[in-house]
C-alpha cells in the first residue's frame, strides 16, 4: 500500500510528460517501408525506434539497439525477470479521419487521437514512465525488467523473432498491446488465399476490374470496381438501394468510354473484430451481384463469392466453418483482400479460430467449400496462444489491476494476436480499459489520457512485484 501511494504521488504531475512523449512518437509515420542498412523495416519504424530510445535516455534509463530490429530499455543491471513487449510500427493510416490527421496527434476532451496512440506507441511511453517511476523512487528491486521496443509487429513480427534468436525468454512476459484485465487466450489464425482463373471474355455488360483491401489483418473500409456497358441512370438507383441494404456508401464516376467506376465506402477495423466494421469489399460485391452482367466466368465467380462470403457474414457460415467454444468464443472471418482482373480473381481471408478449431473442421472444410465453387484455396493454420489463468504471474497482474481500478480482475480471450502470441507463458496486459473503444486500425484511433496514466501506475506496481 505504501508503494502504491508513492506511485500515485509520482504520477500526479506526469500528465503533460506522457502526452508529450506519445505525441513525439505518433508524429512519426512508422508504417513499414523498404529495408535499408540498419533499418530492416524501413525509414519510418527506424525513426520511431531512435526517438523512443532517445526518450528512454532522457528519462535516465539504459537503452540499447539490436540492429534496428528491436530496441531495449533496462531498469537495472541485474538478472532479467520480466520482458515488456511494445511495438513502434503502425498500420497504414487509411481514410475517414475526422478529429485530426493520422500523424498529427491531438488531445481533445481528455482523449488522445492519432495513429498509434493505442497501438502501440501510447503503451510504450506508459511503460517507459513506469520504469522511470521505480528508478526515481529508488524501489529496491532485486531483478531487472527489460522493455522491448519492436518495429515489425504489424507485418509479421520478424523483429521479435530476431531478438529471441539472440536472447533467452524471460521467466515472465507481458505486452501492453491489448486490453485489461489480462488476455490469456489469443485465437489461432487461418488466412488462406483463394483464386480462380478463366479466359478473358469481352461480352457486355461486364466487370472490368475490382480492387479492395490493404492488408490481411485489416477489415477494409474501401473497394472500387470498374464496369463496362451499363448506363449511369441505371446504376444510380441501384446504388441508392444498395446503401439502404448494405449500409455502405457508393460513389459513381466515369472511367472512360462506356465505363463507370463504383467506389464503396464502409467502416474499417481490425480484422479480429469484423463485427465492429462494415466491409467495403463485400458491400461492393453485394451491389455488383444485382447488376445485369452478361453470362461469363467472371459473373459466375462473382456470384460464387456472394454464396461463400456474403455481406455481414463475419462468422464463416457461408464457408461452413462457423464454430465456437466456451473459453475462446466464436470463429471470426474477414474478407480482407480481393482483386478481379479480366482473367481471374484472387483474395485473402483472415479467420481468427477458437481453441476448438482444427484442420478437419476448419481448413479442410473451407478448402472443400471453395473447391465446390471452382476456386483453389491454400493456407495453413496458426495455433492459438493459451496461458493458464491460475499461474502466479497472471494472478499477480490481476491483483495489480484490481489495486488501481477497484474492478474485478479476470482473464479474457480475444481474436487479435498480440505481441506475446509466440512467447511462452506471455499475456497481454492493458492498456485499454474495459468498455473503451480505441478504433484500433481504423480512423480516429484514440485512447483516454487518464486511462493511459492509470496503466502506467499498474505497470509500475506490477514491475515492482515481479522484480522483487
Amino acid at each position: 500500500m505504501e508503494l502504491q501511494a508513492q506511485i500515485d504521488a509520482y504520477f500526479q504531475d506526469k500528465r503533460a510528460l506522457l502526452i508529450q512523449g506519445v505525441s513525439r512518437l505518433v508524429s512519426i509515420p512508422s508504417v513499414r517501408g523498404e529495408a535499408r542498412p540498419g533499418a530492416p523495416f524501413g525509414e519510418g519504424p527506424d525513426r520511431a525506434l531512435k526517438e523512443a530510445l532517445a526518450l528512454a535516455g532522457e528519462l535516465g534509463l539504459k537503452a540499447g539497439n539490436y540492429e534496428g530490429y528491436v530496441g531495449t530499455v533496462d531498469l537495472n543491471d541485474r538478472e532479467t525477470a520480466l520482458h515488456i513487449l511494445c511495438h513502434l510500427d503502425v498500420v497504414d493510416p487509411g481514410a475517414g479521419w475526422t478529429v485530426t490527421e493520422p500523424f498529427s496527434p491531438v488531445e481533445r476532451d481528455g482523449t488522445l487521437y492519432g495513429r498509434g496512440v493505442a497501438d502501440d506507441k501510447g503503451p510504450a511511453v506508459a511503460s517507459l514512465l513506469a520504469m522511470a517511476c521505480l528508478r526515481d523512487l529508488n524501489v529496491p528491486l532485486t531483478r531487472n525488467a527489460r522493455l522491448l521496443l519492436g518495429t515489425d509487429e504489424e507485418s509479421g513480427s520478424r523483429d521479435i523473432a530476431y531478438y529471441y534468436q539472440h536472447e533467452d525468454f524471460a521467466p515472465c512476459a507481458f505486452s501492453p498491446d491489448g486490453e485489461f484485465p489480462v488476455i490469456h487466450i489469443e485465437k489461432g489464425r487461418y488466412a488462406p488465399t483463394f483464386s480462380r482463373q478463366w479466359e478473358p471474355d469481352g461480352g457486355l455488360p461486364r466487370l472490368v476490374s475490382f480492387q479492395g483491401g490493404v492488408r490481411p489483418n485489416v477489415l477494409p473500409a474501401d473497394a472500387e470496381a470498374v464496369i463496362e456497358g451499363l448506363p449511369m441512370h441505371l446504376l444510380m438507383p441501384r446504388a441508392q438501394l444498395g446503401t439502404r441494404i448494405t449500409g455502405a456508401e457508393y460513389r459513381l464516376s466515369p472511367a472512360g468510354p462506356n465505363r463507370i467506376r463504383i467506389f464503396a465506402h464502409g467502416r474499417g477495423c481490425h480484422a479480429s473484430t469484423p463485427e465492429q466494421g462494415l466491409n467495403g469489399i463485400t458491400a461492393l460485391l453485394e451491389l455488383l451481384g444485382v447488376l445485369p452482367f452478361a453470362e461469363s466466368e467472371s459473373k459466375n465467380a462473382l456470384h460464387a463469392l456472394l454464396d461463400l462470403l456474403p455481406h455481414r457474414d463475419t462468422t464463416g457460415k457461408g464457408l461452413g466453418i462457423a464454430m465456437s467454444d466456451q473459453d475462446s468464443g466464436a470463429l471470426t472471418l474477414s474478407l480482407s483482400l480481393l482483386e478481379f482482373t479480366e482473367s481471374g480473381v484472387t483474395g485473402t481471408l483472415d479467420c481468427r479460430t477458437p481453441l476448438c478449431a482444427d484442420e478437419r473442421n476448419c481448413r479442410r472444410r473451407a478448402e472443400k467449400a471453395f473447391a465446390d465453387k471452382g476456386f483453389s484455396c491454400q493456407g495453413e493454420m496458426a495455433p492459438p496462444h493459451h496461458t493458464s489463468a491460475g499461474s502466479p504471474f497472471v494472478q499477480t497482474l490481476l491483483d495489480c489491476y484490481r489495486s488501481y481500478t477497484g474492478q474485478p480482475g479476470e482473464c479474457i480471450a480475444i481474436g487479435g494476436g498480440t505481441y506475446v502470441h509466440n512467447i511462452p507463458g506471455g499475456v497481454a496486459f492493458g492498456p485499454v480499459m474495459p468498455g473503451f473503444e480505441t478504433n484500433m486500425h481504423g480512423p480516429d484511433e484514440r485512447i483516454g489520457v487518464s486511462d493511459l496514466l492509470t496503466a502506467a501506475k499498474i505497470y509500475a506496481l506490477a514491475i515492482a512485484r515481479l522484480c522483487t
